[in-house]
């Protein structure tokens, strides 16, 4: 039994890891890519002259362009998304004239409006907003009661019941419904895929949540990329923090300069996010940090730690010299038999021997 044990010894082979046994990256082991995380600071910079959920999808393009988007956070206060842009005002003016023009009979629309619920048509605007409010409105309102006073099981067969129907109305609701506060930022924002969150009134509230929650991220190690949508130059040391941390940071913004766009590695206007430009420009940033990235792994760095597990100490280089002919050999040279740092007498210019 002992032969037997010794035999299984011998037999077992360990397994060596060495480099040559490390995978590299190929399309078949592909290297992760860069997480994204996109912070939004709305109180500085809303998107007053676009569409919300159209500006949150270009925002959340030219952010994949880095690397795979992870996070995307909106911080404001109330006063944010209760305002209404100067744009979204005239055109609710332009809507309510061109209304009494065609309930005058002044105004006859090209094509008639369709009910994006039941797909019935009218040639009045404020007839289709009538039939909505009375038919589809009451019936969601139904709907949501409905599933707000079911428990449990119930609660969840209900919502997958109704789960299609609610999303059709949410989606005619939103070209025919005039939102009672503001003009649907939150829910836009929420529907291109951002986490909206509202903050109190104070001053700077929605700056100093915004800065803890990108601190978070970087602690939590989140993302490698931040990208900040803000002109407000108080972001600047999360920006260093971020930097020293060596993650690859973004500004967004309208400013041509700015405390953010010096400290920061790319910075772009809302104009070339929208216009697409940010995307095609992205190649040769990216370029530039994966250069950077190869050149700090060249970098040597002096381990104390690493140095004394390799073996080497100051205490195991030798300083000694072979010795030749006419070398210094015991401290004395080979030719001329004294030291070789004693000098002759009446040392100058020249040599002290006279000449024959």
């Amino acid at each position: 039994m002992f032969s037997r044990f010794v035999q299984r010894i011998q037999t077992s082979k360990p397994q060596i890891t060495s480099l040559n046994q490390i995978k590299p990256f190929t399309s078949l082991n592909p290297k992760p890519p860069i997480r994204v995380a996109v912070f939004w600071d709305l109180d500085n910079k809303p998107p007053a002259s676009h569409p919300p959920h159209d500006a949150a999808v270009k925002l959340r393009t030219a952010a994949s362009s880095f690397g795979s988007v992870k996070l995307m956070v909106a911080y404001a206060n109330r006063h944010a998304f209760s305002h209404v842009p100067a744009q979204v005002r005239e055109e609710r003016k332009e809507r309510k004239l061109l209304n009494q023009l065609e309930k005058t009979g002044l105004s006859k629309p090209a094509e008639p409006y369709f009910c994006g619920v039941c797909d019935r048509r009218f040639y009045h605007n404020e007839k289709l907003i009538t039939h909505f409010r009375q038919i589809h409105e009451t019936e969601n309102q139904k709907r949501v009661r409905q599933i707000e006073s079911a428990r449990g099981g119930q609660r969840v067969r209900l919502v997958a019941k109704y789960a299609m129907k609610m999303e059709k109305y949410k989606r005619a609701a939103r070209s025919v419904l005039t939102p009672r506060e503001g003009y649907g930022l939150a829910e836009e924002l929420k529907r291109g895929g951002f986490w909206v969150k509202m903050v109190s009134d104070e001053p700077e509230a929605a700056d100093r949540a915004l800065k803890e929650r990108m601190v978070e991220a970087m602690d939590r190690r989140e993302a490698e990329c931040l990208v900040l949508v803000s002109d407000d130059s108080g972001f600047g040391e999360v920006l260093w923090e971020a930097k020293e941390r060596c993650l690859r940071t973004v500004v967004i913004g309208d400013l041509s300069e700015g405390k953010l766009k010096r400290v920061a590695d790319v910075a772009y206007s809302w104009k070339e996010v929208l216009m697409g430009k940010a995307k095609k420009e992205v190649e040769k940033v990216v370029g530039k940090w994966r250069d950077r990235d190869v050149l700090k792994k060249l970098e040597w760095s002096y381990d104390p730690v690493l140095e004394k597990e390799r073996g080497y100490s100051c205490g195991d280089w030798d300083y000694g010299f072979d010795s030749d002919d006419g070398e210094v050999e015991d401290g004395n040279e080979m030719g001329d038999g004294g030291n070789w740092w004693e000098m002759d007498e009446g040392d100058g210019v020249g040599s002290s021997r006279p000449c024959r």
